[in-house]
């Protein structure tokens, strides 16, 4: 027997007329914009499913411009997020895409790049409620959600990488809630996701990237 939160019914504090094309769509751009370094200058939105369809109609458009600026599911300034990133100097297009069908029906593709010329692509699915899923890093297929303080460390496909990532984090007393590893290929690049039901303490970034073959490490907030 599944059981419904009274949250899920309710859905969040937001701005716009759906938890699914407005609140879920700001979530995952908030989120995106938390895995590369500010201050973003390109944004590029490709859309998917009914997110295609209607996203000038329910302001997705406007709630994923706002998240990736941002901003919380209620702020007013969501309204004007086309005003304040043109204002920002925030290069941005949005692109419907109805030929691709074998996705989740509210996905989007965010495509960023920030000053330093640095590149990312991640995908999110919006699930309905303002609940939303991370399934994509840079072609990496993932699964978090951003309602727990993650860590996102990217490395190669070596023994003693994860072994490092977990020492680390039990010396600060870091309680791992999941863990999980994604990966290109064997060998290859991969990504550790690590969600805990805690703060994540300041500086620990630096400590995992102190392995060789941790590349970058992303820390997300809940």
């Amino acid at each position: 027997m599944s059981f419904i939160s009274v949250f899920d019914v309710l859905g969040p504090n937001m701005i716009g007329p759906s938890s699914s094309h407005t609140a879920g769509a700001v979530v995952i751009a908030n989120l995106a914009h938390k895995l590369l370094a500010p201050p973003l200058k390109q944004v590029d939105f490709t859309l998917y499913g009914s997110f295609a369809k209607t996203y000038r109609g329910h302001g997705t458009d406007r709630a994923l411009l706002g998240g990736i600026m941002g901003f919380p599911t209620d702020d007013l300034s969501i309204r004007d997020s086309f005003r304040i990133a043109e204002e920002r100097g925030l290069a941005f297009s949005f692109t419907p895409d109805e030929t691709e069908t074998e996705v989740h029906p509210n996905t989007v593709d965010i495509r960023m790049e920030n000053a330093a010329g640095q590149r990312m692509t991640v995908r999110g699915e919006s699930l309905g409620g303002g609940k939303v899923r991370i399934v994509r890093i840079n072609g990496v297929h993932v699964d978090f959600t951003g309602e727990y303080a993650s860590v996102i460390a990217v490395h190669q496909d070596k023994p003693g990488v994860v072994a490092h990532i977990t020492k680390v984090l039990s010396d600060h007393n870091v309680n791992i809630a999941f863990m999980r590893l994604f990966r290109e290929g064997k060998g290859d690049t991969a990504y550790s996701i690590i969600e805990s039901d805690g703060t994540l303490p300041e500086g620990i970034a630096g400590e995992l990237k102190t392995n060789p073959h941790v590349q970058d490490v992303m820390i997300v907030q809940s």
